[in-house]
């Protein structure tokens, strides 16, 4: 493929084909060296612990190329942080951080023709996977895996970019348990949401909004995202064992910091929607989506956030320095971008 014949300013979030990805195999206790392959396929065992028993586990970051022509990674140690604690969770062997720089690195260059230019709102999605491939019949963790990263060019998660959207709280669908993989990357959490994701579309909304599993009182995350709301110059984010540390959530926080907005991570009451002043829903592909209103149906209810349907001024603000810094236009006092050379 041409970089020419690529529409950067209109792709979709989708998965195109790419140049190559990297693999590193985990046998007999110990990482392998890492691997190029042309291949988008995987040769597996049919009794591989990935496929039976769920030991799978995945990140998403991306890649930009600044004004400068220069190329960022952001927060690639944060996300390899995240796998290793999710590797944890479900009895995984964790990728040393440097291994998962190693590969990032390498695969973003082979395919730099691929990183969207400056100002096309296009970005380079890099997505690692971490998979059981050992087989096993008995439920018990596999001893041997495998790593793959590869990447693709996207556009934004939203066809409406950065805009205000329309929520629905779902009540007969529990994303994960309290004390269950709720805070881990794993595939199975993902799939826990396809219905209710699927009901907030035929319903006419961007997505589904749970509360808590346990007692359907606090606000827990807006469909696949981080949920944020905005009064009194305060960020205010839910406090959860149950919810994925979202690293933009984070990111948006420690800016909030710097600006001097104060931060807020408590259990919300889903009545206080009713006292946002902004919201929204936060994460790698997005980075914003701001929220214009969350309709509580079976209550009756409707908590309006935008009433002009426009994004917020903090959360444009925020939307616009964090993608500056991605983007290389602002420095990057944090240190979390990495420059590929």
């Amino acid at each position: 493929m041409k970089e020419q014949t690529i529409d950067w300013k209109n792709l979709s979030f989708g998965y195109m084909k790419t140049d190559c990805n990297a693999r590193i195999a985990y046998r007999d206790g110990a990482w392998g060296a890492l691997e190029i392959s042309e291949s988008e396929y995987l040769n597996i065992h049919m009794a591989a612990t990935c496929l039976h028993y769920g030991q799978e586990a995945f990140e998403g970051l991306k890649a930009f190329r600044g004004r400068d022509g220069k190329i960022r990674i952001f927060r690639l140690e944060a996300n390899a942080a995240r796998l290793q604690a999710t590797c944890r969770g479900i009895l995984m062997p964790e990728l040393p951080t440097e291994r998962f720089r190693e590969a990032c690195i390498e695969i973003v260059k082979r395919n730099e023709r691929f990183v969207p230019p400056y100002e096309s709102g296009a970005s380079l999605y890099i997505r690692p996977l971490l998979i059981g491939t050992g087989a096993q019949i008995g439920v018990k963790p596999a001893n041997e895996y495998l790593f793959i990263l590869f990447v693709t060019p996207v556009g934004p998660y939203f066809k409406g970019g950065f805009s205000t959207n329309p929520y629905v709280v779902v009540r007969d669908f529990d994303r994960a348990a309290p004390l269950g993989t709720g805070t881990y990357k794993v595939g199975g959490n993902y799939a826990a949401g396809l219905a209710a994701n699927k009901k907030a579309h035929d319903l006419g909304y961007m997505s589904e909004f749970y509360l808590d599993c346990k007692e359907k009182r606090y606000i827990d995350e807006c469909g696949a995202a981080n949920f944020f709301g905005i009064k009194n110059n305060t960020y205010i984010t839910p406090l959860s064992s149950s919810i994925l540390p979202s690293i933009t959530n984070k990111s948006l926080m420690d800016l909030c910091e710097d600006l001097g907005i104060r931060v807020e991570r408590r259990p919300i009451p889903v009545e206080e929607l009713a006292t946002m002043e902004e919201a929204g829903a936060c994460g790698t592909a997005a980075v914003i989506s701001p929220i214009e209103r969350i309709d509580d149906v079976e209550q009756g209810k409707s908590y309006i956030i935008s009433k002009d349907g426009k994004p917020g001024p903090l959360s444009t603000k925020l939307y616009n320095k964090l993608r500056a810094i991605q983007y290389g236009d602002e420095p990057d006092t944090h240190g979390w971008t990495t420059i590929v050379e």
